[in-house]
């Protein structure tokens, strides 16, 4: 049993599929009192987290849909809104080595697990600019001051804590404007104007560029699909989502 702490980007078709039906396996202790893996050490660290879990589910489930899948199965409990699970099983670092020894020889994720600071990096950039722009200036000059072969524990811890919490409206303009220039150029003007599409619209707009012309910095962007989470959540509060 494993629920992940990277972003499911990194996860191949079969571990995606996998962590998906063992995050329901884990709902369902939680919900339904089973004790079967009651006691298992990923059962436990989730088991006060239901809001996390819930969370968790809609990021598996935002790669899902980018691939190509139809997940139609909500997680519906909602404990401890906004809180997170303190402890790992393993440390971020230690999870992408023991996907990189998984996926030897197999089909890799949509996102290359990353070799050095660097390239952590670069994929993750544009969900850490909609969420504060200080720490992504920050983040920016520390990683250029590294080596490639510089230890980026640190980073990884940083960035998957930095990617549980929510972004701002602007935060999320902000990056969608970012990554939109990367494939803005395809755009045919003659179209609909781009400032009068919601930020769903514009994400789901990226996100079909990227794929048709294998956008190769967006293909590799966490935010690709994470962004699409918390857009949601923004229309649902207040009823709208436009820019």
């Amino acid at each position: 049993m494993r629920i992940w702490d990277l972003h499911p980007g990194y996860l191949n078709r079969q571990s995606l599929l996998g962590e998906h039906r063992e995050l329901h396996g884990v709902v369902s202790i939680i919900v339904n009192h089973k004790k079967g893996y009651s006691r298992h050490p990923e059962t436990l660290r989730w088991m006060d987290f239901g809001w996390a879990l819930n969370k968790r589910h809609q990021l598996l489930a935002a790669e899902m849909k980018l691939r190509g899948y139809n997940e139609q199965s909500p997680v519906r409990i909602r404990k401890n809104k906004g809180l997170w699970p303190d402890t790992f099983i393993d440390e971020p670092y230690v999870q992408i080595r023991l996907l990189m020894e998984k996926y030897r020889n197999k089909e890799p994720g949509r996102i290359r697990l990353p070799q050095n600071a660097q390239q952590m990096w670069r994929q993750h950039k544009y969900a850490v600019m909609a969420r504060d722009v200080p720490l992504y200036k920050r983040i920016g000059a520390d990683v250029a001051c590294m080596g490639p072969g510089d230890d980026f524990s640190s980073l990884a811890r940083l960035l998957v804590e930095t990617l549980r919490t929510p972004p701002s409206r602007g935060g999320l303009k902000n990056a969608l404007q970012h990554m939109w220039g990367y494939v803005s150029d395809r755009y045919e003007e003659s179209r609909e104007p781009v400032n009068d599409w919601s930020m769903a619209a514009l994400l789901a707009r990226i996100q079909d560029m990227a794929f048709r012309y294998r956008q190769p910095y967006l293909m590799e962007s966490v935010a690709l699909s994470e962004l699409a989470v918390w857009i949601d959540v923004m229309s649902v509060s207040d009823g709208s989502c436009g820019l």
